[in-house]
């Protein structure tokens, strides 16, 4: 019964649950009022995005998401499918 335990109390650990992180991606198609609002409907259909915000101006999107859900590869291929390709342009934990 301890075994079973301590593998129970191993996989409800926060490391098992993956870890909070935001990247900040470069999107140089963004040129108009309603393109934030595009990239951000692509980005929150990805599993663990937990929020997105645009500048328009800088065209850069800075995404937040749980890392164990998702990866910027993915974020990557939805701003892409969207219509907007996108490249990685600085991580933060």
């Amino acid at each position: 019964m301890k075994h079973v335990l301590s593998i129970l109390l191993l996989l409800v650990t926060p490391t098992a649950w993956g870890a909070q992180q935001s990247v900040t991606l470069s999107v140089p198609g963004m040129n108009c009022a309603s393109c934030p609002i595009t990239v951000k409907a692509a980005l929150a259909k990805v599993p663990g995005v937990a929020a997105v915000k645009s500048d328009l101006a800088k065209r850069r999107t800075t995404v937040s998401f749980d890392d164990a859900k998702t990866d910027v590869a993915a974020l990557s291929r939805a701003t892409g499918a969207a219509g907007f390709p996108s490249t990685l342009v600085k991580v933060a934990k």
